[in-house]
């Protein structure tokens, strides 16, 4: 991370320590440019235009349930077993002939039909870090990120189709204890671009919003700001978050007046109806402004949906958290399907695991790696379907595990990226993308 000084001046934090006004470049937050590390992405290959097949979807969006979705009490429900097991929620039949889910999810029952669901995830490690970066990359490593998450790697295969940045995280990346989903050894250029709160009071992507007029303090720190991006050339040199200062400019110039971009990410140009379709939370706003990115032409957006990890009242959690999800879901569901969206564009929601069978002294549910619910549709993916099972407690998948490389693997397929391509490290080591997994076949028409 660069800091380049703008002023000499002074200035002080709310809680007293003292900092210069500075340019950080990387987040450029002075200015509100939080788009750097998409501006960064301006070296990223243009390999789409050279592949031979045709890709199943233009777009995907994984929509991340941090902390991790108790399958018991949502899509796989074990009514038939015992009180500390089952919980406290009842079935209900769904659209699908056969297929019941959670009494919560009332409205994502009436558009099951148009959904795969696999209730066969598994892997065996329940640490928040470690699980969250393997589902979110395919690949097992750290808690703190070996592989670049698969939305970088899109990035780096792809770059930037248009202004927009080709990867975005809705509102950041997902984070426990620091951020994770990142880039890994591919580099700062093949970051996310972090929106913010989407459902925050007057929500706007600094400086990718409609313009306001120059007063002369404004007009002076633009210029500023170009004084130190014309400098940042002799700074950066050999650095490999940017491989060519030229580039990097045009495109950090391009994202700043683009008025495509500032019509993506103007989430208050949408029908009220239709945000209060998704739902005035953070999570309904997430999956709306992650519609309106994949239709404007971002490749990869990741929702990040955190608050899941309920080790204790779980059923209080879940009262609120459910029908937020519910609504928020359903709404993405038949707002794609509507726009004509679905067919090109996939969506997988999951959780970095499950959780246990038993219900805790606590009234909460624990990790559990060995069992999951997924949710996948568009692109192809099957209508209506239902892959693997659990046995009748829930704890393991007894019909065709699916494991995070699994998953992965279909992602990359769907979008037309090589899984087993090999990327290359900063010292020259060649890493293929994934090292396991397989297409998911059976959920596709």
């Amino acid at each position: 991370m660069l800091d380049l000084s703008l002023t000499p001046t002074v200035t002080s934090r709310c809680a007293g320590a003292n900092r210069r006004d500075f340019l950080r470049v990387g987040a450029l937050s002075a200015f509100g440019l939080s788009l750097p590390k998409a501006l960064r992405a301006a070296a990223a290959r243009q390999s789409s235009a050279s592949r031979g097949k045709q890709d199943r979807a233009k777009s995907a969006i994984l929509i991340f349930l941090g902390g991790g979705l108790s399958h018991h009490d949502s899509f796989d429900l074990k009514p038939e077993a015992p009180e500390e097991i089952r919980g406290q929620y009842r079935p209900i039949d769904t659209v699908v002939p056969g297929l019941r889910i959670s009494e919560k999810l009332p409205l994502l029952a009436q558009v099951m039909d148009r959904v795969t669901l696999i209730r066969s995830g598994a892997h065996n490690n329940d640490h928040h870090e470690t699980a969250t970066n393997w589902v979110l990359s395919g690949r097992f490593g750290t808690p703190f990120g070996d592989y670049p998450a698969i939305g970088a790697v899109v990035a780096h295969d792809y770059g930037f189709r248009t202004t927009l940045p080709p990867y975005v995280a809705i509102p950041r990346n997902p984070s426990f204890t620091w951020e994770l989903g990142k880039s890994a050894f591919l580099g700062g250029r093949y970051e996310s671009f972090k929106t913010g709160d989407p459902n925050a009071k007057d929500f706007r992507v600094q400086d990718v919003a409609p313009a306001e007029a120059l007063t002369p303090p404004r007009i002076e720190r633009r210029k500023t700001l170009l004084q130190a991006v014309d400098n940042l050339a002799q700074q950066v040199q050999g650095n490999d978050q940017i491989a060519t200062y030229d580039e990097f400019h045009q495109r950090a110039a391009a994202m700043i007046l683009s008025s495509e971009a500032r019509r993506a990410f103007a989430i208050d140009q949408e029908p009220e109806r239709l945000r209060e379709r998704y739902g005035r939370n953070t999570f309904g706003q997430s999956a709306l402004l992650a519609r309106r990115l994949i239709e404007a032409g971002v490749r990869f957006v990741t929702v990040n949906y955190g608050g899941w990890d309920h080790h204790g009242k779980i059923f209080e959690g879940l009262k609120h958290k459910l029908p937020e999800f519910d609504r928020g879901l359903s709404a993405l569901i038949e707002d794609l399907d509507l726009r004509g969206l679905l067919d090109e564009t996939l969506v997988v929601v999951l959780g970095e695991f499950g959780r246990t069978p038993k219900i805790n002294k606590d009234a909460g549910r624990d990790h559990w790696g060995p069992a999951a619910s997924l949710l996948l549709f568009g692109a192809g993916v099957k209508r209506g379907f239902v892959l693997g099972a659990t046995d009748k407690h829930g704890a393991y998948v007894t019909r065709r595990p699916v494991a995070p490389a699994d998953v992965a693997y279909t992602i990359y397929e769907c979008l037309g990226v090589d899984p087993r391509k090999q990327l290359m490290t900063p010292d020259g080591r060649p890493i293929e993308v994934l090292d396991q997994g397989e297409f998911l076949r059976e959920i596709f028409a």
